[in-house]
């Protein structure tokens, strides 16, 4: 197994979102998703290295799935299997973003393996989403978390989801325990509200960054924030685009500040001392992935050049 200083090690939930046809609102669409499989595609996509260390099903999703992943340009050596069926996950778009009610409970997603021994061979290690609150996986995404926090650079994102089927106190409590451990926190506003219901997201944000860490604040539309150690926060608005779709534009501005990091070294050589002209170019990168899905169907970025 290859890995290196400019791979990335992604480690969370592959699933199938169900998403309202355009044409016939009733009848819905199967693709794709997962936030972390979104990174993990987006990254490959950008031209970094990327392995993702989810689970995949025997069903006919799964298969999809792994076409779509394996198309990216994604490794799926360190992908556990299971003869178990795919979550689903039923969109709910609206005015105010997209809801989802999911389908996680025995099945293949969440068999996710500790992968502890296998970070230091990467230059970064992703963690987030679902798999980070739903167990079986959750254990495994934690110890995975903690090794890459002293062996590599741990990159967290919260991406609070709400569900009858996930306890939130518990949910909360397991992401607010991996955020601290991490190198580079991206998160958006709506997420640090769930998680840290008292202080405005802004000062978060501010003491995160404060105890020397990279923090990515997005706020939809309203564009994104840098936070650092050193500097004031940096802020660009977002690109102007028509919206065609919301889902996976998160997933992808991630995969674009990642990205943007390992291609000119600063997530080993000090994402929290990044200067502010640099941090500047990594949130407006990342603002044109993220428009790339907005204005298009579907979740693959269609900026490949880090430039």
């Amino acid at each position: 197994m290859t890995g290196g200083p400019g791979a990335v090690l992604v480690m969370g939930e592959a699933l199938i979102d169900l998403v309202p046809s355009a044409q016939e609102p009733r009848t819905h669409l199967a693709q794709p998703g997962g936030a972390p499989a979104n990174v993990a595609a987006g990254l490959a996509g950008l031209g970094t290295p990327s392995w993702y260390a989810g689970a995949l099903g025997g069903d006919g999703f799964a298969r999809t799935i792994e076409e779509r992943l394996v198309s990216a340009g994604v490794e799926l050596g360190l992908c556990a299997r299971s003869p178990l069926p795919t979550a689903l996950a039923v969109a709910d778009p609206g005015p105010e973003g997209t809801g989802y009610h999911f389908h996680l409970q025995d099945t293949a997603t969440f068999r996710i393996q500790d992968r502890s021994s296998e970070v230091g061979r990467f230059g970064a290690v992703y963690v987030g989403g679902l798999a980070a609150v739903v167990e079986p996986a959750a254990e495994a995404v934690a110890a995975t978390a903690r090794a890459g926090a002293g062996e590599s650079v741990l990159v967290v994102d919260p991406n609070v989801r709400e569900d009858r089927t996930i306890d939130p106190e518990t949910a909360a409590e397991r992401l607010r325990e991996l955020c601290p451990l991490a190198h580079v926190v991206k998160a958006s506003d709506e997420d640090l509200v769930h998680l840290w219901p008292d202080t405005d997201p802004d000062e978060t944000c501010r003491i995160l960054a404060g105890e020397g860490r990279l923090v990515v604040l997005t706020r939809g539309a309203r564009g994104s924030t840098a936070y650092t150690r050193t500097g004031e926060p940096v802020s660009v608005p977002a690109v102007p685009v028509d919206v065609v779709n919301t889902i996976g534009a998160g997933d992808a501005f991630m995969a674009g500040v990642l990205s943007w990091l390992v291609g000119i070294g600063a997530h080993r050589s000090g994402a929290s001392t990044l200067p502010r002209e640099r941090a500047e170019a990594m949130l407006r990168f990342a603002s044109q992935v993220a428009a790339s899905v907005v204005a298009q169907s579907g979740t693959e970025p269609s900026v490949l050049n880090r430039a």
